[in-house]
């Protein structure tokens, strides 16, 4: 019979495997949407992504691709299975530290984990098989959960985070077990690597360390008092902030220090402080392992080693500024100084959230301050280039623990959701408390714990858990009953891990404060540190994955408590665990069961060929205005990694309020030229020109754009304006109306005006900008417009927000996803109407040939709401496509076009959506009533059941689902109204009538 040692090995390894092959089966193929494009993309070739930069996981990501041997379509592939190899040794490790757990109370050695025997008895057959069962329950449960699952099938930094957590539990154990041996300190050292290591991936592993440290004192102290328990508690959470604060910026910012010392007051050349400062730290490290070597003090050198080894972890940052000094093409914060990596490194672009004592909502300013200066060099100094403004509030406006702290309208409206505050009254601490608990911990945590271990209601956000007892889909809206991520896990999982928390408090107190502690700090404690307003982009789960790792601890203990319960039943050792370890396991199979569907993206191609068709929709050489994530960084993928349209260059509106990206647009990219930016760098440096306001001059009717762009450079006193006598003059605009001559011959000549818009060519572009301030990134787009002179095709994203276009929408041509600028007036431009000129030639192009639809029409893939969105999308721009063809009379092409929509992304796989009801008129003129009956009887029919439940189950939080359903009874309505569908058209305004919010 095999010694236990090598059936915990074996098994574990089963397990490793087991995981291993579902992730890879399920994985996604190409880059995901979210920040997985630009993961993906910066490991390949080692870019600079957004701060704070995961270097390690850039630099394994790197070493990944390079088993695609040339084929850059499986880079993606690759990258995303190094997330898969994370989950799967976080998988092993947890395997393991349950084991041991288990162990420790089968062999009843419960106390401080354990206090490890050295001649401790091997467990018996049937023990082996109760300890081994444990492990395999808890690890596989934990294996198949919702949010660990998921983050296990792309190329992002949490699996990997999620492993160092695992691994920094496990090695801490395997200490415990050896810390009566004379070089057990070599554990802790090696603890203090991967907490280095894990620096450069994610932050969340720091919040292991408390735990950690109540093992280290229980084993090491004979008799633990509370007070020993409150010192250690309040020792690690100093260690976590050293690390946090005086570790991963500190250091850089000392050094920063000597360098703007050394070079701006003693006049050394460039680098010389750092050198100095990395000198006079070695030298320290040195002088202290002298002294610990000298007095023999232990836990001194061990402290010491420790710090060295994190700093050898954390080393992988260097690859940020290194990298970023060759100016590669993603270069985000262009943190290629020591001065610039520390801003990197802080996260300063995001701005600050109020932890402990901080401005409630409505706190007004009474001043601002000058905060810490930002440096550039400039000749053969540091100069500052800006000094950030701190808001000072007043000592009544701020309140403990401001929960309720963002003073933007939206989120006031959120607020509004879960507390009963008003504007202009300050939040009590109860209603903080409140929010925290309703909100921040009820929605934000344990609603998602609740998705891991009960169930849950669908992919739409803000969707709930799934209770046993209300898991019925009678009157829940067919989007939520059929979606394949409305998982039922009859809360067996939860049930499993109260039996195992009981059973290990009532055994072992001490373990399983100890697992309760990295629950805790893995989970709730996150809530308290990220202070997240009440709106959010995307589900945020992924963040709180450490804490269903505690709690599958307990699912795994759950088999030795269901044993306890079984010996009066089954006597025998073997048939007891089999039978605890059979019902353990109903967790993981329901768990695999139910979430296989909706986890498998082996056949998803949806953000990629998204990217691919956007950037196939421009013109040669073109220039692309995007919004954020889900629109940039597919694209980023497609270029940096495919290769595709590198002539493309996008430029992202967001990122155009910076100095530091405005720079990076005016170098060239692959076959991309500069942009053709006019203004010196000095009018973009941050703090100039950031923003400028409208002062009205009533003699200025017009504004010239060339000229405007001209005064704009020369900083001339004609555009400047001060609101404040003491305060800086700053650049204005004097009218909203802009008008920009075209050079007609010019344009003609270089042939972009389609044969049957000739006659729409204008002399003169007249657009009004509006009476809001012009931002940085608007002033970019009308230099570029000013001096461009038509040479490049400038587009907008047709995702961008309609804000964003200045008002220029008259003069914009749609081209297959992508709206271009040309001085083409649109005759039929109706404000608040359909957005550019259709040019049929290259939207069927586009549309019809072109475009990549991979899968679209297969009904086994799960499109998520995220996926959703894009298909939309193409629907909005087939419907313009076949109006446009119906308005020319060409109803042959009209039915291609809607045959060949319609077989792309049938309603089977991508459900009709608001843009279908635009489907009807066409279909009915081109002699397809029942296709255009089928879409307005199924949208009528959805809407009658979701808007009752969406209406009488949290209809504040499914306000967005509301409002979508009433817009397309709005649409179903006016379609049906317009091919003389009475009946149609009376339930579609009977929903519209009972459901609309009126005041």
């Amino acid at each position: 019979m095999r010694s236990y040692k090598s059936l915990n090995n074996l098994v574990g390894w089963l397990v490793f495997a087991i995981a291993t092959v579902v992730y890879l089966i399920t994985l996604e193929p190409t880059a995901s949407f979210w920040d997985c494009g630009e993961f993906i993309a910066c490991s390949y070739k080692l870019l600079v992504p957004h701060p704070p930069g995961a270097p390690l996981f850039l630099l394994l990501g790197r070493l990944f691709s390079l088993f695609s041997f040339g084929d850059v379509t499986k880079v993606s592939v690759l990258v995303n299975a190094l997330s898969a190899l994370s989950s799967s040794f976080t998988v092993l490790f947890l395997f393991w530290t349950i084991t041991m757990l288990a162990k420790k109370l089968v062999l009843h050695q419960p106390g401080a984990l354990g206090h490890s025997v050295p001649n401790a008895p091997e467990p018996t057959f049937g023990q082996s098989l109760l300890i081994l069962g444990a492990g395999v329950v808890g690890a596989l449960s934990f294996a198949f959960s919702d949010s660990f699952w998921f983050n296990a099938e792309e190329g992002e930094v949490y699996a990997m985070s999620s492993l160092f957590t695992a691994a920094v539990v496990w090695i801490m154990l395997k200490w415990e077990n050896r810390a009566h041996e004379a070089d057990s300190d070599k554990w802790l050292v090696l603890i203090a690597y991967v907490v280095g290591l894990s620096i450069g991936v994610h932050l969340l592993n720091l919040l292991a360390l408390p735990a950690l440290a109540f093992i280290y004192y229980y084993r090491r102290t004979q008799n633990p008092t509370t007070w020993g328990g409150i010192v250690t508690l309040v020792i690690s959470l100093v260690v976590v902030g050293l690390i946090l604060v005086g570790i991963i910026p500190g250091l850089p910012s000392l050094a920063g220090g000597f360098e703007v010392f050394f070079v701006n007051s003693v006049g050394l050349p460039f680098n010389s402080g750092i050198i100095i400062f990395l000198v006079l730290f070695v030298a320290l490290l040195v002088v202290g392992f002298r002294y610990s070597i000298h007095k023999r003090n232990r836990l001194l050198n061990t402290a010491m080693l420790s710090l060295v080894f994190i700093l050898i972890g954390y080393s992988s940052y260097l690859i940020i500024p290194i990298r970023s000094s060759y100016h590669p093409t993603i270069n985000e914060n262009n943190p290629e100084d020591v001065l610039s990596f520390v801003s990197y490194l802080k996260r300063e672009q995001y701005g600050d959230r109020p932890l402990l004592y901080g401005p409630q909502f409505n706190a007004r300013p009474i001043r601002y301050e000058e905060g810490a200066p930002r440096y550039v060099r400039e000749g053969d100094k540091y100069v500052v280039a800006e000094k950030r403004q701190v808001v000072v509030y007043d000592d009544a406006d701020k309140m403990l623990l401001p929960r309720i702290y963002s003073p933007q309208p939206e989120h006031l409206y959120n607020y509004q959701k879960w507390v009963d505050i008003r504007e202009g009254v300050k939040p009590t601490m109860g209603q903080n408390l409140s929010f925290l608990f309703r909100y921040q911990m009820g929605h934000q945590f344990w609603r998602y714990f609740l998705w891991n271990y009960v169930g849950r209601e669908s992919d739409i956000q803000q969707s709930g858990g799934l209770w046993p007892w209300n898991a019925s889909n009678a009157g829940v809206p067919e989007r939520m009953a059929d979606s394949k991520a409305r998982n039922n896990f009859y809360a067996i999982p939860l049930i499993l891990g109260l039996i195992g928390l009981f059973y290990q408090s009532r055994r072992d107190s001490r373990n399983a404060f100890i697992v309760g502690l990295l629950f805790v700090f893995t989970g709730l404690a996150i809530v308290v540190y990220l202070n997240q307003p009440p709106i959010e982009p995307r589900e945020r789960d992924y963040t709180f994955t450490g804490a269903t790792y505690a709690y599958a601890i307990w699912i795994g203990l759950s088999v030795l408590g269901l044993a306890e319960l079984l010996r009066s039943v089954l006597k025998a050792d073997s048939g007891r665990a089999i039978a605890a370890t059979a019902l353990g396991l109903l967790a993981p199979v329901l768990l695999i069961a139910q979430g296989w569907d909706d986890h498998d993206r082996s056949d998803r191609y949806n953000s990629v060929d998204s990217a691919k068709n956007l950037l196939n929709s421009l013109q040669p050489n073109a220039i692309l205005f995007t919004n954020g994530d889900n629109d940039t960084f597919p694209l980023w993928y497609a270029q940096e990694v495919e290769g595709v349209r590198t002539d493309v260059r996008v430029a992202v509106l967001s990122y155009l309020n910076t100095d530091w990206y405005i720079q990076q647009m005016k170098r060239r990219a692959y076959e991309s030229q500069p942009l053709p930016i006019s203004m010196p760098n000095d009018r973009y440096k941050q703090g100039t020109n950031d923003y400028l306001p409208f002062a009205e001059n009533p003699s200025v009717k017009q504004i010239n754009l060339k000229e405007f762009i001209q005064l704009v450079t020369q900083n001339s006193d004609l555009l400047k304006v001060s609101y404040d006598e003491s305060g800086p003059a700053m650049m204005s605009f004097p009218s909203p109306n802009f008008f920009l001559d075209v050079d007609t011959t010019a344009v003609e000549k270089l042939g972009i005006v389609p044969k049957d818009r000739r006659k729409q060519l204008v002399t003169r572009m007249e657009w009004n900008m509006g009476k809001g301030a012009i931002e940085k990134k608007n002033l970019v787009i009308l230099d570029m417009l000013a001096t461009n002179n038509w040479k490049r095709p400038i587009y907008f994203s047709s995702t961008v927000a309609g804000g964003d276009f200045m008002n220029l929408q008259p003069y914009f041509q749609l081209e297959g996803m992508a709206y271009r600028i040309l001085p083409l007036k649109d005759p039929n431009y109706e404000p608040r109407g359909d957005e550019g000129y259709v040019a049929t030639d290259l939207m069927y192009e586009s549309l019809m040939k072109k475009f990549s639809y991979r899968n679209l029409d297969k009904p086994g893939v799960f499109y998520d709401e995220n996926n959703l969105r894009f298909p939309a999308n193409y629907r909005d721009k087939f419907s313009r496509l076949v109006n446009t063809y119906l308005a020319e009379g060409n109803k042959a092409k009209a039915k291609e076009v809607l045959d060949k929509c319609f077989t792309a992304m049938p309603d089977n796989t991508i459900p009709y959506d608001y843009y279908a009801p635009q489907f009807v008129p066409a279909l009915v003129e081109v002699g397809e009533r029942a296709r255009a009956n089928d879409i307005m009887d199924k949208m009528i029919s959805r809407a009658q059941v979701a808007l009752p439940y969406y209406q009488t189950h949290n209809p504040a939080l499914f306000d967005m689902e509301n409002q979508t359903y009433l817009l397309s009874m709005q649409s179903v309505y006016r379609a049906a109204e317009q091919i003389g569908d009475k009946a149609r058209a009376t339930k579609a305004l009977e929903l519209l009538n009972q459901y609309y919010p009126r005041q």
